[in-house]
């Protein structure tokens, strides 16, 4: 069958067809839907009722596999998931069983409320992102994508070269404890520790820049504290209007792609008694985007 994609949001996000991702992609597939991402940024495949197996190979089209370590505060010995290679984002521990509202894994995994793009925290932020729902949440867990090119593109020319080249400092720590949560190990806080990221990116194929925004971003090079993160707010209200986020509602067996170099979302709130049980593999990025230096 031929991959063929539909758009459904007003400047992004596709929904493909013609393809089952239980199988291994055709070079030419594979050409197709990475072309597919650069265009739409997030695409949608429904009903891929894949293993974790399947889910990890299809992955692998598109780069290598990301690193877990150093993005959550679950010990490798306590994931569900630790021999699949896939990031854990349900709300589940390891007996299946939803988790209690306030276990520390629980509370940590609230950050993913809050509009990001996954790895920024990273000094090789992740490329790709594939998400595949397995128990679907009764009531709320939508997930909300933002595209960064096109809240780009709106702002006014005098924003754009003031932020062309500033440099933002990411971290777990930011971003988390913006919620309140700063109950972290020495172990942590070491592998938490700021990088650096540009404000503005530029996509490697087709050129166009994009706004790299995060929760995990708490401070920008040469401004004090309390002007960075006003204009980060400000940046973030911007690039999150309705204009720019299509929202999806999760139905069993979706796998959703988004490029981080492109997007940011969130999942919104839901039952935390209810299972959800959601799993991402996520293809690790090739470069930085500024030379790398110790935060300070």
């Amino acid at each position: 069958m031929t991959v063929t994609i539909r758009q459904l949001g007003k400047h992004f996000f596709g929904e493909v067809s013609g393809v089952d991702l239980r199988k291994p992609l055709t070079p030419q597939e594979a050409q197709d839907i990475e072309a597919g991402m650069d265009k739409y940024a997030v695409l949608l495949f429904r009903g891929q009722d894949v293993t974790d197996e399947q889910q990890m190979a299809f992955a692998l089209n598109f780069g290598e596999r990301e690193n877990p370590r150093g993005g959550s505060v679950v010990k490798p010995e306590d994931s569900r998931l630790a021999q699949t290679g896939l990031n854990d984002v349900s709300n589940l521990g390891k007996d299946g069983k939803p988790l209690p509202r306030d276990s520390r894994i629980n509370l940590f995994n609230l950050g993913n409320c809050l509009w990001h793009s996954d790895s920024s925290f990273r000094p090789i932020p992740a490329k790709f992102s594939l998400l595949s729902a397995r128990v679907v949440n009764p009531k709320g867990g939508n997930t909300e994508f933002a595209d960064m090119r096109a809240a780009y593109d709106a702002l006014d020319d005098e924003t754009k070269a003031e932020i062309e080249d500033m440099i933002c400092e990411h971290s777990l720590m930011y971003s988390r404890g913006s919620l309140g949560f700063l109950d972290y190990t020495d172990e942590e806080k070491e592998l938490f520790k700021p990088v650096l990221q540009r404000l503005v990116r530029t996509h490697p194929v087709h050129g166009r820049k994009s706004l790299y925004l995060s929760s995990h971003a708490g401070a920008i090079r040469g401004m004090t504290m309390p002007e960075a993160r006003l204009l980060l707010r400000d940046l973030n209200e911007h690039a999150t209007q309705g204009e720019f986020v299509y929202v999806h509602k999760w139905t069993v067996h979706d796998l959703v792609m988004w490029d981080n170099r492109q997007t940011m979302h969130r999942v919104r709130r839901y039952d935390q008694s209810q299972p959800r049980d959601m799993r991402r593999a996520t293809v690790a990025g090739t470069a930085p985007t500024v030379a790398q230096q110790a935060a300070e």
